[in-house]
């Protein structure tokens, strides 16, 4: 019998499918009532500042230059958005759709790799189903952890999630952002919701509503825009927008839905990370599952699928997990 090898062309779709985020203002007392909500618009705003950090150490070696150029006005033409002067709430609305059908990729070219790889998925969803996934992204609906920044400091934070004829409403503050708590009540439901969602043939679809209590006038914060080519923009700074309304990365809510990953080595000190193929965290530039350390998703998924080496059950929800995000895995040829 031949060797089983890992397919070059592999892909699988994302099955945790979230829309973009948009950015709304009203008042807290009115988070009940969908009329009175005003769409946030992006706008520009021209300061000027001092020199940056960054900006001295690039001139650090050379005396002269950092003398003259600190004594020089940093003028900068950005994008801003903020709540008006009636408003104290923020309101962060999106979608999301849960697909099921996990244990056939969207392409694969080896008919032997693919039935191997089946083997493996149904035999994992037919011992845990998807209890332990389903309660983390549940959670990380609940605690509001795809608000990022606009949850820092506010005086309240509320999550309103509907599905079919079900609403319910979490106190995000109710929840650590650093572990994963036992689940009862409303959380539970709405957990049972996504783990059905991804057990199924056909899709669960969730709305979500987040407000978020800053104050009236207070600044938001959506997505920002990276320009690639700098000479044709005038900005140092340009925020995204929906028909001009501010608006959160589709990506960004799905890196905060998807921080599930504490069977990492590191977990214990540093905490969730968003699951990924290598554990990499690119705002701190470091990747929390080396390859040299067997602990990354190709090492799991081919000693697991081509040598029949099962993970422990913490990793095989690891690997499970990085295939409901979808991507293309094929090997390098």
């Amino acid at each position: 019998m031949a060797k089983l090898e890992t397919a070059s062309v592999l892909a699988f779709e994302r099955k945790m499918a979230n829309s973009d985020a948009l950015m709304y203002s009203g008042l807290w007392n009115e988070r009940n009532d969908h009329r009175n909500w005003q769409p946030i618009p992006i706008q520009q705003k021209d300061v000027r500042g001092t020199i940056s950090n960054r900006m001295k150490s690039a001139i650090a070696n050379d005396p002269a230059k950092l003398d003259a150029e600190i004594e020089k006005a940093n003028l900068q033409r950005v994008d801003v958005a903020a709540l008006p002067f009636d408003a104290d709430t923020l309101k962060v609305s999106f979608t999301l759709r849960i697909l099921g059908d996990l244990a056939n990729p969207s392409a694969c070219n080896s008919p032997d790799y693919q039935a191997a790889l089946a083997e493996k998925v149904n035999g994992y969803i037919q011992a845990n189903s998807f209890s332990e996934l389903a309660k983390r992204y549940a959670e990380n609906l609940a605690n509001g952890r795809f608000l990022w920044r606009n949850r820092v400091g506010a005086e309240a934070v509320e999550v309103h999630v509907s599905h079919e004829s079900n609403h319910w409403v979490f106190n995000s503050y109710d929840f650590n952002l650093r572990q994963f708590s036992s689940q009862k009540g409303d959380l539970q439901e709405l957990s049972q919701v996504i783990e059905k969602g991804l057990a199924g043939d056909s899709y669960a679809f969730v709305t979500i509503d987040a407000f978020v209590k800053l104050g009236q006038g207070q600044e938001v914060f959506p997505s920002q825009e990276l320009i690639l080519d700098k000479g044709k923009s005038e900005k140092s700074k340009v925020l995204y927008d929906v028909n001009e309304v501010a608006a959160i990365h589709s990506q960004k809510i799905g890196n905060a839905l998807r921080t599930i990953d504490t069977w990492y080595p590191a977990a214990d000190d540093v905490g969730p990370i968003a699951v990924e193929p290598y554990g990499s965290v690119t705002n701190r530039g470091t990747a929390y599952r080396q390859p040299k350390e067997k602990m990354d998703f190709y090492n799991l998924l081919d000693n697991w699928i081509t040598k029949d080496q099962v993970p422990e059950l913490e990793q095989q929800h690891y690997v499970i997990a990085t295939l409901i995000r979808g991507g293309v895995f094929g090997k390098a040829g």
